[in-house]
């Protein structure tokens, strides 16, 4: 998603990953095994999950692109969940990195989380366990087989239909208990749920997506960054939760390479010998229908009419619209925040990068100024107002304002884009940088394109 959704992205981690204090090694060139498992069409769900399965796609795509060589089931039944798991384990041997990957409904019980077959007829506690599968069993199961590497992606921390005839509230998922060498990461906290939506896409799986594709970086940090994508983007509301153990770096995408200097950098990629200039199609605004329907933007336009002070709601519902290129309807809920609190530099930021991409270049800047004045250290400030000052014409302003904000924060792929563009207007190539930002956000010239700004624009 868009760089303005990304407030607070160097979120604490302090009490989250309890790493081993072994020494750490390499896995090098081990087998990949990963096991996908969407769950979608559950009859006793009143709608289908829609996004299940084109997550379920799109993540066994990028597994394959990092060398992982995956079986991807869906709608399972017990039956055939318990084959498949079975085939899975029998793949495993010593050395191995083994993932799972399961997207659906999943239930905690007696302290365990148990993934849902969706054939699974539960009215009371105890049918949990006997219809469900344990995702400790299944992660004691890879390590017995000889797993080198134990990775959990579970997206299930959802409201379902079974738990609300036993309970009278969604007690979320129960905290893994992994062997050594293993990575778990659920959709949302301990104990929490998020909501269920109608979408096509998850934003979940969209960040952890983002996060796999990034080089230079374990996976460890990947997943821990896809925590904070998340809890960026939904305001705080979402809190993935990630448990490590891992005494082996692992990178989904390739070797990490440690700078001989003991500092932080932004890896530099091969520079392309002949620099590509894309004019993509940005994607079209939506119509008023369309905003209608969705779910999101429904919910939150039930709470606002509930309670007109509602900020949150409202500084939220500003954020999915202008994600979704409605920006009269942004600006309109961001200007009635920023009245609320005149001081509030993340939605001076957010109403910034509005304005620049409706062209109100002269207000924008003006945001984005105040915005710094009341936090200079705000980096998706400085990257807004380097696109506005790319937009303006302003090229060496643009190029300080994103090198300030790769400072604060060097995997923004939106800063690393602009600045490419910015460089290359300037006379200089500003290749390197454009490769790096699409490396991480392949989607990334599709939506400057949606800014009025692409590599080919002079």
């Amino acid at each position: 998603m868009s760089h303005f959704m990304r407030t607070a992205m160097m979120l604490l981690l302090a009490g989250l990953l309890a790493v081993g204090a072994s020494p750490v090694s390499r896995a090098a060139d081990a087998a990949k095994l990963a096991l996908v498992i969407g769950n979608a069409k559950y009859p006793d769900n009143e709608f289908v999950l829609s996004e299940v399965a084109n997550d379920a796609q799109d993540v066994t795509e990028e597994l394959k692109r990092d060398g992982f060589v995956v079986d991807r089931q869906s709608n399972l039944t017990a039956d055939t969940m318990r084959q498949v798991l079975d085939r899975f384990y029998a793949r495993i041997e010593r050395g191995t990195v083994a993932l799972i990957f399961f997207d659906g409904f999943a239930i905690q019980s007696n302290r365990q989380t148990y993934l849902l077959p969706v054939d699974a007829q539960i009215w009371t506690e105890p049918d949990v366990a006997r219809d469900g599968f344990s995702l400790d069993a299944i992660l004691a199961e890879m390590n017995t087989r000889g797993a080198a590497i134990k990775i959990a992606l579970i997206d299930a921390s959802r409201r379902n239909p079974f738990e609300r005839r036993f309970r009278r509230y969604s007690a979320g998922l129960a905290p893994a208990i992994a062997p050594s060498n293993s990575l778990v990461l659920y959709s949302a906290a301990l104990g929490a749920v998020s909501a269920s939506g109608k979408t096509d896409h998850g934003l979940f799986v969209a960040e952890l997506l983002r996060e796999m594709r990034a080089p230079n970086i374990t996976a460890e940090q990947a997943l821990a960054n896809t925590k904070n994508g998340v809890v960026a983007a939904t305001n705080r509301e979402q809190v993935p939760w990630l448990s490590s153990s891992l005494t082996t770096e692992f990178s989904f995408a390739g070797s990490v390479t440690r700078p001989s200097d003991g500092k932080t950098d932004v890896p530099t990629p091969t520079k392309p010998e002949k620099p590509a200039c894309e004019v993509p199609q940005a994607e079209p605004a939506p119509n008023a229908d369309d905003l209608a329907r969705d779910p999101v933007i429904a919910d939150l336009s039930r709470k606002i009419a509930a309670n007109a002070n509602d900020i949150a709601s409202r500084y939220k519902r500003g954020q999915v619209y202008a994600i979704k290129r409605a920006y009269a309807f942004a600006m309109q809920d961001f200007d009635l925040v920023i009245r609320s609190n005149p001081g509030d530099g993340e939605a001076l930021n957010n109403r910034c990068w509005t304005r620049a991409a409706t062209g109100d270049l002269q207000g924008a800047l003006a945001d984005c100024n105040l915005a710094l004045r009341i936090n200079p250290g705000l980096s998706d400030a400085l990257d807004s107002r380097g696109l506005v000052n790319l937009k303006l014409g302003r090229t060496a302003e643009a190029i300080k304002d994103y090198n300030d904000a790769i400072q604060r924060n060097p995997r923004s792929s939106s800063s690393l884009f602009g600045r490419g563009i910015a460089t290359r207007r300037g006379g200089g190539d500003g290749a390197t940088d454009i490769a790096q930002a699409k490396s991480m956000n392949p989607n990334i010239a599709k939506e400057f394109a949606g800014y009025g700004v692409t590599e080919c624009s002079p």
